[in-house]
């Protein structure tokens, strides 16, 4: 299967480089698989289109500050670090540039703990990386020394990573809109966007018309901004990404799917978490509980296994995610989809508007 035949042409100026005054006033595309009739609302609408004997499914993962800038303690070079994933014993994986001027055992020093010195070294720091290996991927793995809670002291020294196709840094109003309001378990390098969409309110009424919303886990990694460079998607490698599901959690999707409900997903990252954790009982698929890491790639003739409907960003042309929700309806049909947002002038990708596929 050929990756260009899941490419697309996007204005630029339809790439959101903000998100909207409120969160539930995005514009909503829904679509009907069974009839192909698409509709143009509000995302606050995403109500009526909810039935009591649904189960939303979110994922609570929260964006951590994964951009690092410090100094080599060597040579007081600047050396700036994204952060994949964490691997364990204070290891984790990352992104160093430049890359060619660190070799094994190099340490960077992060926020100096003194103001009048004229360079931050490893007794003034609040934080050393130790560079252990490089990775045949263009990554390498770093050890992290520090007092403390690591993940306030990179909410102290890092900084929220914006997506690349957002021409901006990211200010104070993106501490709070680019995290979803549920978010609370820190690992993701970027956000489980079509979460963003939902209000505290919104989701008030939701359980009030009484709809269950589940929580899940998937640290959202780098893959989500890798393209896909292959010509045959088959050869594509996806990044691995952490997940977890709690008993009580999986209790509710099983039980749903047992009472012939709806499971919504909210966001791709909820699917991959949801098909990854799917194993085959006497009774159907149903998802077992438990932390593990997924590389799940999803793409037409993808047998389908736990997931009735899903809310939805707009993804990047030849990207997994386009690839995981044309597996999803049809390949011809979502991209004719995309192309009627299009011309709607629809706003695209991490802070753009959303669509539901039922």
């Amino acid at each position: 299967m050929q990756t260009e035949i899941f490419d697309y042409n996007l204005p630029e100026e339809l790439i959101a480089q903000h998100p909207t005054a409120k969160r539930d006033e995005s514009m909503l595309l829904v679509i009907d698989r069974e009839t192909g009739a698409l509709s143009h609302e509000h995302f606050y609408n995403i109500i009526d289109h909810l039935r009591p004997t649904d189960l939303l499914v979110v994922n609570n993962s929260k964006v951590i500050h994964a951009r690092l800038i410090g100094s080599k303690v060597s040579t007081g070079a600047k050396i700036e670090l994204f952060l994949i994933k964490d691997i364990g014993e204070n290891q984790w994986e990352v992104l160093a540039k430049p890359l060619k001027r660190l070799h094994i055992g190099d340490e960077i020093a992060f926020g100096a703990r003194a103001t009048d010195v004229d360079k931050i070294d490893r007794d003034n720091a609040w934080l050393i990386a130790t560079l252990v290996r490089k990775t045949d991927e263009g990554s390498c793995i770093v050890r992290f020394d520090y007092d403390g809670i690591f993940m306030e002291v990179l909410e102290r020294l890092g900084d929220l990573p914006l997506p690349p196709y957002i021409h901006r840094d990211a200010d104070d109003f993106d501490e709070n809109r680019y995290q979803t309001v549920y978010s609370k378990r820190p690992g993701s390098v970027a956000a489980p966007t079509a979460g963003l969409h939902f209000t505290e309110e919104l989701l008030d009424k939701i359980t009030k018309n009484g709809i269950q919303i589940a929580q899940v886990t998937l640290h959202v990694g780098l893959g989500t901004f890798r393209p896909v460079k292959v010509d045959n998607i088959l050869e594509h490698k996806m990044h691995s990404e952490q997940y977890y599901i709690s008993e009580e959690t999986a209790r509710l999707i099983n039980e749903t799917k047992a009472d012939g409900g709806r499971i919504v997903c909210v966001g791709t990252t909820s699917v991959r978490t949801l098909e990854s954790a799917a194993v085959q009982t006497p009774d159907g698929f149903r998802v077992k509980s438990g932390a593990r890491d997924t590389d799940i790639f999803i793409y037409p003739g993808y047998e389908w296994k736990m997931v009735d409907a899903l809310i939805t960003n707009f993804h990047l042309p030849k990207s997994t995610l386009l690839m995981l929700v044309s597996s999803f309806y049809d390949r011809e049909k979502m991209l004719a989809a995309y192309q009627e947002a299009i011309d709607h002038k629809y706003r695209f990708f991490s802070y753009g508007d959303a669509m539901f596929i039922q």
